[in-house]
């Protein structure tokens, strides 16, 4: 374990998090914007088919694909005769902040101003079908501070973790070779097994105190490669220290 030239994040439940995640507020909030309802859908109605045309996507994103939310909310909106007076990128950040505005983990900040201050470089890399824009826009929100070089979202590239390409892409961006670079992330699959993959340490983050419910360990599982645990980002600081 070589001490890193860069550190790389997940987003959800790494980062931020995205407390009280409601999809039929988000639908809620676009219903101004509506200026043709051809079926008289209501906003329960289009969020439950939004749900389950999420739900026909999953075996495509379970094979390490991704779909953008903007092909995701142009079929959604055209197969329900829905038109809105704004545009996809604006109803993108209307439905997301209603949905969730997101919030900061705890002492995620804190690492991250350490990490800005003691010269370690930092990225990151999302599986996410929001825009890598609107991600961006959430992140630097969020976390004002952070110097991230890049903020990749497989929505704008097609793979998704634990695809090997995905984290390769941020070691030709970061021009690092992967024993100089750490990835953080909760996920045992698609980010401490992914990342292992292709010669990256994975920092195994695993905060047990706000729920997820994404989580691939429910059943004890731990990651099947050489990895460091935490479960405080006050913990990496030490370690890096």
């Amino acid at each position: 374990m070589n001490k890193p030239k860069m550190i790389i994040f997940d987003y959800g439940h790494t980062l931020l998090c995205e407390p009280q995640y409601d999809f039929l507020r988000g639908h809620e909030a676009l219903f101004p914007y509506i200026t043709k309802n051809k079926y008289n859908m209501t906003p329960e109605q289009v969020s439950d088919f939004s749900g389950k045309l999420f739900q026909k996507i999953g075996a495509v994103r379970e094979i390490g694909m991704e779909m953008h939310e903007e092909q995701f909310q142009n079929f959604l909106y055209d197969y329900l005769g829905i038109e809105i007076s704004i545009s996809t990128s604006e109803a993108e950040e209307i439905l997301w902040d209603n949905i969730s505005p997101g919030a900061v983990m705890s002492n995620a900040d804190t690492m991250i101003d350490y990490i800005n201050d003691n010269g370690i470089r930092s990225g990151v890399i999302s599986n996410i079908g929001w825009s890598g824009s609107a991600l961006t826009k959430r992140i630097d929100r969020l976390l004002p501070e952070n110097k991230f070089e890049f903020v990749i979202a497989s929505s704008e590239y097609m793979f998704r973790k634990p695809n090997a390409l995905i984290f390769e892409l941020a070691l030709r961006k970061a021009e690092l070779d992967a024993s100089d670079v750490w990835y953080c992330g909760d996920n045992i699959k698609c980010d401490i097994e992914g990342s292992s993959a292709v010669g990256i340490y994975p920092v195994w983050y695993e905060n047990k105190t706000i729920g997820n419910p994404w989580h691939d360990n429910k059943n004890g599982a731990t990651p099947q490669c050489d990895h460091l645990h935490i479960h405080d980002w006050l913990e990496l600081i030490e370690i890096l220290k």
